[in-house]
């Protein structure tokens, strides 16, 4: 019997491979027990796919190639790296790793890409460089992407991600599968991680595109995935809510060119009603139990907007509340800016301002340009369009989102048209 034709590579290609690079980085890990010396081998495996399956099709079985393939590098890098310590009888006397045909198979367990997220949340690691670690291997995120979220240097990303690698290496931990202690103890980190990849997903921090839909939906699937996984817990209940709420909005987030659309100028109509049902089916399950945390507090603020049939009908006061309890239950500095717009809606542009002074000599936000762009937006409310237009210009230069920087700079050119006209 004949093996059936590679199939042709198509515009659905890419993610394809991007969707099997954490399955397959999952197998060779726990296979090898090196984590650096697995993902260098998986690039190349991704890289020997980019060059041969345009080419020559996809495989029957795209999986299990990559493994193969990655498998053999890393197997080569090992019998390379014995013969120069001389250690060729030892290399021989050693059975090889090898992979069982079971991880061969057509059928792709989803699963593997969240026990490699666990995995990457390694106890070696800070819970920082897990993290950064995972977004890395498990969200493909860029290092860029990586240090926009964390609101650091990208050289200092670079060092961190260096680090856990390093980290990991020098600890002798087996990199294996956690046990269900370990996935109570790293559920923290792993929630963050699908957070930050969600973020990503819905709003890119770099590039042409506004959004990423292959970034958010793998997080949603993930979390729903965490949540069968460990369906009692509250915190998983209340991320996954906050995700589909938020997401629901995604199709009036941007026109047909791929410009941003703000909140309060989206197209209702075009909001998810089901998956709003879910996610407030979901936070109204983990207020239930009692928990009250940052997910269930930002799924609570994205449930009220979604209440709103019209941005007037916005329950600005229930906002501002939540958001005042959030500063309480885990402070940092983008609730304080997003705490600053809430008191702007609810006691007028002033207070508002006010409250973004406490960011101006922080570590973090201190001349991001998401703090421009707030101050912009509230010295626009105030009727202070000179000034306003020189924070929108600032936080358009300081973003390296293309529809953000676009979106901002003809907020600046509206207002100084508005200058120009008689009064």
């Amino acid at each position: 019997m004949n093996a059936a034709s590679p199939r042709p590579w198509d515009e659905t290609s890419d993610g394809l491979l991007r969707n099997l690079a954490p399955q397959v980085l999952g197998v060779v890990a726990r296979r090898f027990r090196d984590f650096s010396e697995a993902e260098d081998a998986v690039q190349e495996a991704m890289l020997a796919a980019f060059r041969q399956w345009p080419r020559e099709g996809i495989p029957e079985n795209p999986r299990g190639w990559l493994i193969r393939v990655a498998s053999r590098r890393l197997t080569d890098m090992m019998r390379s790296e014995m013969a120069r310590r001389q250690r060729e009888t030892a290399m021989t006397a050693e059975e090889e790793p090898t992979i069982e045909p079971a991880e061969l198979e057509t059928n792709m367990d989803p699963e593997d890409t969240l026990v490699l997220l666990f995995m990457c949340c390694h106890h070696a690691l800070s819970t920082s460089s897990a993290i950064a670690l995972t977004l890395r291997a498990v969200g493909g995120l860029t290092t860029a992407e990586i240090a926009n979220a964390f609101m650091v240097p990208e050289a200092t990303m670079a060092q961190r991600i260096s680090r856990a690698k390093q980290s990991i290496k020098a600890s002798k931990v087996p990199f294996r599968p956690p046990t269900p202690q370990e996935h109570r103890e790293r559920l923290p980190a792993v929630l963050h991680v699908l957070y930050l990849i969600f973020n990503e997903g819905y709003a890119s921090s770099i590039g042409a595109q506004l959004q990423r839909l292959d970034l958010a939906r793998e997080a949603i699937r993930l979390t729903r995935s965490a949540k069968a996984l460990l369906p009692e817990d509250a915190e998983i209940a209340g991320l996954l809510a906050l995700m589909l709420l938020t997401n629901a909005r995604r199709a009036a987030r941007s026109g047909p060119h791929e410009e941003l659309i703000p909140l309060d100028k989206q197209d209702r109509s075009l909001w998810d009603r089901s998956e709003i049902a879910e996610g407030t089916e979901l936070l109204a399950l983990a207020f239930s139990k009692g928990a009250i945390g940052l997910y269930q507090l930002q799924a609570a603020i994205a449930a009220v907007h979604d209440e709103a049939a019209h941005p007037e009908d916005t329950d600005w006061p229930q906002i501002l509340a939540l958001y005042e309890l959030l500063q309480r239950v885990v402070p940092g500095p983008m609730v304080t800016l997003n705490h600053a717009i809430a008191a702007a809606m609810v006691h007028g542009p002033d207070r508002g301002l006010e409250r973004l002074q406490a960011l101006d000599n922080g570590e973090r936000l201190a001349g991001h340009y998401r703090l421009d762009a707030v101050r912009g937006h509230l010295l626009e409310m105030l009727g202070d369009f000179e000034k306003a237009v020189h924070h929108y210009r600032a936080a358009a230069a300081g973003t390296t989102s293309i529809p953000e920087q676009n979106y901002l700079m003809t907020q600046a050119a509206r207002l100084e048209e508005a200058r120009k006209q008689p009064e």
